[in-house]
């Protein structure tokens, strides 16, 4: 089964961590895309750009509005996510204990559907 990891944090708290600190933070990020790279179970990979270039669409009413930035109203963002194929929901969690611990936060979510259409995903069950 696919399960998303998402990346959490105040945008920008990468950005001023210490040259160093930025290095060890990102060997995880790649032994972990490596790993998975290696075994076929890397899905989807990507850094987010910053909320002030994101815009939310929502209906309402009849209408259709287009804003600027998330709908959310939080400190902490979205800022990037990765797809990957793991056994259960205990593996992919001890996947996300791989990444940099104390510079994120870490949702792991079970994907519904991904890597096609909903169409697709659909005639396959």
């Amino acid at each position: 089964m696919q399960y998303a990891i998402l990346i959490y944090a105040n945008e920008g708290f990468f950005e001023r961590l210490p040259p160093d600190e930025q290095d060890a933070a990102m060997d995880h990020h790649r032994q972990l895309q490596a790993e998975h790279g290696e075994k076929g179970t890397l899905g989807a990979v990507a850094k987010l750009m910053e909320t002030s270039a994101a815009m939310t669409v929502r209906k309402r009413g009849d209408s259709v509005l287009v804003l600027d930035g998330p709908f959310a109203e939080t400190k902490e963002q979205l800022l990037g996510l990765y797809i990957l194929e793991c056994a259960s929901m205990d593996d992919a969690i001890e996947q996300a204990k791989k990444l940099p611990q104390g510079v994120a936060a870490y949702e792991v979510r079970p994907v519904g559907w991904g890597g096609g259409t909903i169409a697709e995903e659909e005639e396959s069950h």
